[in-house]
């Protein structure tokens, strides 16, 4: 009975993700410890242990909850790309296009904010829509085209990028790279806080963002998986032909799921920049990495939405874990170094569950051996005695 529930419970899907994204991990910081200890053998231990620690390296209460605050605010906008990525993914789609929606729609929102001088919801509005219609061109280019939605959206990419850049020229800071601080120049754009920030030892960057992400990942959950719009989509990613022929339009659902995926990361954009946590350098010459961090969370969180927004929040912890260390030792990409291998590991998820349910079904196998054996063995002995009452 024990052996039964052993293998019942390791043949859950849910069960073997989690452990491979936690093998995933602890062979990421395996990894990355030993890097540490090749630069400094002498600090990779509390370099570690810093990494991992992020805001609890302060030993006031009142800055951990701050600085938790400030991971939190940063964990939104990434988690709005994972979802983005994963969205797509279940369609068939690799939207690596998402940093460039998360361009469209930080720059949208920051353009919406000070140069329109909207109120936030407005701002947010923009902001979807940018990353909808970014979304939608590599859509109608893979539907009507068969343009690879990789090839497709890298380019974008970098339009979005240069794009945005011009259009917020205009609203940068005197002798500054820097866009105008949208707290300065419209209040009224400010995502709202309903008191959350007062949790995080008055926090003004926490705001309605970091619920809303929760609640938007179990939404997309329900889409996915209770909905027969969600089937046709996850029918369509499986086997378009075959959605098609039962009826499902695969075409459009090609381009819905690429609207929807831009417009999550556009949503993304607009929960950072509206905070007034960072501004826009108008002379950056390279896409932000959040879009791309987002294909880290999603593959570390099973595809799933819920083990995505768990996923986001670690990439996020370590990330800003590493500027806590030593950057005189140690150099400051390290935490992302440390999340490229968790991402570069995350390839051995597949292979770690094909290796557990092949032994699952070894086990089976001969559990039901074993059955047949005694089964015959009983049906031996009945005909035995049979015959010797006979």
């Amino acid at each position: 009975m024990n052996q039964k529930e052993k293998v019942s419970f390791w043949s859950r899907p849910v069960v073997q993700s989690i452990a491979a994204s936690v093998l995933c991990i602890i062979a990421g910081l395996i990894l990355g410890y030993i890097v540490l200890a090749v630069i400094n053998a002498k600090g990779a231990g509390e370099a570690i242990v810093t990494l991992l620690k992020n805001f609890m390296t302060y030993s006031a209460p009142a800055a951990q909850r701050k600085y938790l605050g400030n991971t939190l605010v940063k964990t939104a906008p990434l988690l709005m790309c994972a979802l983005s990525i994963q969205f797509c993914y279940k369609v068939g789609l690799f939207n690596i296009g998402a940093a460039g929606q998360y361009v469209m729609g930080s720059g949208m929102a920051l353009y919406a904010a000070l140069s329109l001088k909207l109120p936030w919801f407005l701002c947010v509005l923009f902001a979807v829509c940018a990353g909808a219609v970014w979304g939608l061109i590599v859509g109608i280019l893979k539907a009507y085209r068969n343009v690879n939605e990789v090839i497709s959206g890298i380019m974008l990419n970098w339009i979005g990028l240069y794009l945005m850049n011009m259009l917020l020229t205009p609203v940068k800071e005197v002798a500054s790279p820097y866009t105008e601080q949208v707290m300065k120049m419209n209040k009224a754009a400010i995502l709202p806080s309903l008191g959350l920030g007062k949790l995080f030892s008055n926090n003004n960057y926490v705001t309605i963002a970091i619920p809303c992400t929760i609640i938007i990942a179990i939404i997309i959950w329900v889409i996915q998986n209770k909905t027969v719009f969600g089937y046709e989509l996850r029918a369509t990613g499986l086997n378009k032909d075959a959605a098609k022929y039962a009826g499902m339009k695969g075409n459009k659902n090609i381009i819905l799921s690429l609207m929807i995926g831009g417009g999550l990361a556009g949503l993304g954009g607009a929960f950072l920049y509206l905070t007034g946590f960072e501004q826009w350098s108008v002379t950056q010459s390279s896409v932000p990495g959040m879009g791309f961090n987002g294909i880290a969370a999603t593959f570390l969180g099973a595809l799933h939405p819920i083990g995505t927004v768990f996923s986001s929040y670690f990439i996020q912890h370590i990330t800003s874990g590493g500027a806590y260390i030593d950057k005189v030792v140690y150099p400051s990409q390290i935490s992302d170094l440390i999340s490229a291998i968790i991402i570069y590991l995350c390839a051995f998820v597949l292979f770690f569950k094909t290796f557990i349910n092949a032994r699952i079904r070894a086990r089976q196998e001969r559990d039901l051996e074993k059955v047949r054996a005694m089964r015959e063995a009983e049906e031996g002995s009945v005909n035995r005695e049979g015959g010797e009452q006979s």
